[in-house]
């Protein structure tokens, strides 16, 4: 599957060559200045810190998951209200960011060496942001147990399967029966509609201290399995869209090729995990451990991403194995601090770059698209939370918390949206309906799943007392 350099940024695929060769195509059309590029990597990190820090501070003391406020704060440092940080693939110029009109004010550039620079900074937060859901995912990898994974493989099988099935088909046969869309540009809607996004979920799992319940472990496994299943989907559709049928060999190829990954990353790191011991135990320089496991999950990364899957599985699967090691504790405390420099870029750019502007009912083309967009919310959300009912044998499970855990698109579903609009399958109400989907389930999922939960939980407290 080969995507475009914006695309293959918001996929997660970590096409790190790709991204810098864009970045070196656009300092050959017009040179770009290297201190200006490091001055606005410099104020951008900057901004996405403070909009980091303050937006999880305000909604820490409501209640409310923080990571919410990494997501809302980089809605007030984006495109939506202040345009500090702004991308080139939105169709953004250089003059468009204050922070690059501040540094064209403050120095002697020209308008092209400004643009060219605007580019590479770009590129750069990009690759930041890359970063920092690869370090997400590793640590979501640290805290899971493979075991419970395994135990509860086969009802996040289904909670997956489920999840990938019911939206699709309710969004599809909806937006054709209701709204008379046709069938390609229903296709591609519905298939948007399948994604999850488990670095928001994990998140929020993670700071209620519920990532290694029974629940969330299915929900963790689920959303692994959604992501593969996503990729799958998005090859398909994406083959529908440019062949107009669809290519069997790509589908067999990606779903053999994420079985073998998966198990046989696994498998594998079992094998090697005592010669990484040995070898870590020998190291006298300098952050060994740290070292030595960030060189596993990059490897890892680089290889999902060689055989075109997600480089954020890969991620993942290093931290299943590494987290299988006696030194699985000393690296979680080890990484926090690259993870707390690295992945509020990762969810700050996510917020960056949603455009609010699809949501103002004044602009007579946004009407459509909201119409159709609460058909798709609400799609979205009962396609998700009916996955939770479909768990079987356990009892005791909080059912609706899974479904809730499912419901957050998140950067999966701007994936969808981004190559729809590129591949001229989707109309200005469709794309919009979906980015708005994408919106409204990415903000109500947080907040709902800590509810949920912490519902679920004082009952159990107060049996206890």
């Amino acid at each position: 599957m080969t995507l475009s350099p914006p695309l293959n940024f918001l996929i997660g695929v970590g096409d790190f060559p790709t991204i810098l060769a864009t970045a070196t195509e656009a300092a050959v059309e017009a040179e770009a200045d290297g201190p200006t590029v490091l001055g606005g990597v410099l104020l951008s990190l900057v901004v996405i810190y403070l909009a980091s820090k303050l937006g999880g501070e305000i909604f820490s003391r409501l209640n409310l998951p923080p990571v919410l406020g990494d997501l809302v704060g980089g809605v007030v440092v984006g495109v939506s209200v202040l345009n500090l940080i702004v991308f080139p693939e939105t169709g953004a110029e250089a003059t468009d960011s204050l922070v690059f009109r501040f540094i064209q004010a403050t120095s002697d550039i020209t308008p092209q060496t400004l643009a060219a620079s605007f580019h590479a900074e770009s590129e750069v937060i990009n690759i930041l942001s890359e970063l920092g859901v690869i370090i997400l995912l590793f640590e979501i990898g640290l805290e899971s147990e493979l075991g419970e994974l395994l135990k509860y493989g086969p009802q996040a099988a289904i909670v997956a399967v489920v999840g990938v099935a019911a939206p699709f088909a309710m969004g599809t046969a909806g937006l054709m029966t209701i709204f008379h869309v046709a069938a390609i540009p229903a296709i591609f809607a519905g298939a948007a509609l399948t994604a999850t996004s488990i670095g928001i979920t994990a998140k929020v799992l993670a700071e209620i201290n519920k990532l290694s319940s029974k629940e969330g472990q299915i929900i963790i496994g689920a959303a692994v399995l959604d992501d593969v299943l996503g990729i799958i989907v998005l090859a398909v559709v994406a083959s529908l869209v440019k062949t107009g049928e669809v290519q069997v060999t790509s589908i067999l190829y990606l779903t053999v090729s994420a079985g073998v990954f998966l198990i046989g990353s696994i498998l594998l790191g079992r094998l090697l995990a005592p010669y990484f011991l040995s070898l870590v135990k020998e190291l006298k320089t300098r952050g060994p451990l740290l070292i030595a496991s960030l060189i596993v999950v990059f490897i890892f990364s680089y290889v999902a991403a060689a055989i075109q899957l997600e480089s954020i599985l890969g991620a993942f699967a290093a931290g299943l194995i590494l987290g299988e090691t006696e030194k699985q504790h000393e690296i979680e405390e080890q990484v926090i601090p690259v993870a707390d420099m690295l992945v509020p870029v990762f969810f700050v750019v996510v917020g960056a770059r949603t455009d609010l502007a699809v949501l103002n009912p004044a602009v007579p083309s946004n009407r459509e698209g909201l119409i159709i967009a609460t058909f798709l919310i609400v799609v979205a959300i009962i396609g998700k939370i009916i996955t939770g009912y479909t768990i079987f044998g356990q009892p005791d499970t909080n059912k609706l918390a899974v479904g809730v855990g499912m419901i957050p698109r998140g950067e999966v579903g701007l994936v969808f949206a981004a190559v729809g609009s590129a591949s001229g399958a989707l109309s200005e109400a469709l794309e919009a309906a979906i980015v708005v989907m994408v919106i409204v389930t990415t903000f109500l999922a947080p907040p709902l799943l800590r509810v949920v939960l912490e519902r679920d939980a004082k009952p159990v407290e107060e049996a206890q007392g």
